[in-house]
């Protein structure tokens, strides 16, 4: 039986380095997160064979600046997704708090919980999911508090990364209590007694599974001109999360629909997006739950959104599809030529051991819609459209070739065209 350990006597070394001589005191929170009992390498999916990455969209009930409540919903969330095989699990912006607590973001109990109960979940996640989970939390660097996300794999903490672009017009304030990722003067924070890489220029490149490389950027950073996620992109990740907290505003899921669907079109990449749901604070605003998973240009699967049940929105992206586009497209490889001077990134790699296990039951088999008939639309307007569009096409390449034969000719130059009635004419 695995669970969050206790600390009877207070702070360790590793907490006072994180926290300061004078400790957590969010230790004496009531709540613990569950017991569990799972093998520590349970089943992923047998879709690895053949170049396919399961991913997760997550978005859990919360209690606003509950720490501990909410890790034990990721925990319960880390479950189902194990038992489908899923081997990159994404929460909503500062999952572990809430998006709402407002100025209870400045109280040193937060934060400080904040941190305690990743560590925590780091720990315990490492006996209830084998894959890579990203969760977040608001983190005090340098005196400044950064909105990160946790890359999280099998019981270590890989990488954090802070929100690079802070929204602070209309219904938003975020500069008030969160600093850019610019901002940042450490390289790296220690947490836990370990070193861990922070910065807006990590990705995570799984050593063992061929194509998957880890970009995150969260919310706000996708509704700028130019993405983090692009030049992530351009610099070799072929799978892009984003941790939201996106409210509902009449249109505005169309909207994020669309700029989800398009990113991943231009990053020729997956893009799994999660967002926040109603059980954040309704002081200003509602929040959706929306989750969305695209693969270049397509939407794979999409979220029902305001509804009072949590989200586990899963499917598989196919990984060597993205590749093989990639190498067709020059225009790609040539971006960087334009997005200014190279970035450079810190490749942190894990080892995700997809084959240590097959996955039986509810995890096998392919979680994608394969459509015998992908260039014929379902809806009929469509369809006429198209069936116009491939006319008019013809016609005018036709008209153009005619014109080219016979015109020189001065209509002297006969001209036959065989029309045999089969799918040809």
């Amino acid at each position: 039986m695995l669970g969050l350990p206790d600390h009877p006597r207070g702070p360790g070394r590793a907490e006072e380095q994180a926290f300061g001589k004078g400790g957590s005191d969010c230790y004496n929170w009531p709540h613990r997160l569950a017991t569990v009992s799972r093998p520590r390498f349970a089943r992923l999916s047998p879709v690895f064979h053949h170049g396919f990455l399961r991913v997760a969209a997550a978005s859990p009930s919360l209690h606003v600046a509950d720490c501990s409540f909410n890790a034990e919903r990721h925990l319960e969330l880390m479950r189902r997704a194990q038992d489908q095989g899923v081997a990159l699990l994404v929460f909503p912006e500062l999952s572990l708090t809430g998006y709402t607590c407002a100025d209870l973001f400045q109280q040193t109990a937060l934060q400080r919980g904040a941190v305690e109960h990743l560590l925590r979940l780091v720990e315990s996640a490492a006996e209830v999911f084998s894959g890579v989970v990203v969760v977040g939390l608001p983190l005090l660097v340098d005196d400044q508090l950064f909105n990160c996300a946790a890359v999280c794999h099998r019981g270590q903490l890989l990488g954090l990364v802070p929100k690079s672009f802070i929204p602070n017009y209309k219904e938003f304030y975020e500069a008030r209590w969160f600093a850019p990722a610019a901002g940042a003067r450490s390289r790296e924070v220690r947490l836990g007694n370990r070193p861990v890489p922070f910065g807006a220029d990590l990705l995570f490149e799984a050593g063992d599974v061929p194509d998957f490389v880890l970009g995150v950027e969260i919310c706000e950073d996708l509704w700028v001109p130019i993405p983090p996620s692009s030049f992530q992109a351009v610099a070799g990740a072929s799978v892009l999360v984003n941790l939201s907290a996106s409210n509902e505003v009449i249109g505005k899921a169309a909207y994020r629909r669309q700029l989800v669907i398009n990113q991943s079109g231009r990053c020729m990449a997956a893009y799994v997006y999660a967002s926040c749901g109603v059980w954040e604070s309704t002081t200003d605003v509602v929040f959706g739950g929306h989750c969305m998973i695209a693969e270049n240009g397509t939407l794979l699967e999409e979220s029902p959104r305001l509804q009072r049940q949590e989200t586990l929105l899963v499917a598989d992206v196919d990984l060597e599809r993205l590749r093989a586009d990639r190498l067709r497209t020059n225009s790609f490889a040539d971006a960087h030529l334009y997005l200014g001077p190279p970035r450079r990134y810190q490749r942190l790699s894990f080892r995700l051991e997809p084959r240590q296990q097959q996955a039986r039951g509810p995890a096998a088999g392919l979680k994608r819609t394969i459509d015998p008939h992908p260039f014929v639309p379902k809806q009929s307007a469509e369809l006429n459209e198209r069936c116009r569009e491939i006319f008019q096409t013809q016609v005018m390449g036709l008209a153009r070739r005619l014109e080219h034969v016979v015109l020189p000719s001065r209509g002297r130059l006969p001209v036959s065209i065989g029309v045999s009635g089969g799918l040809d004419s």
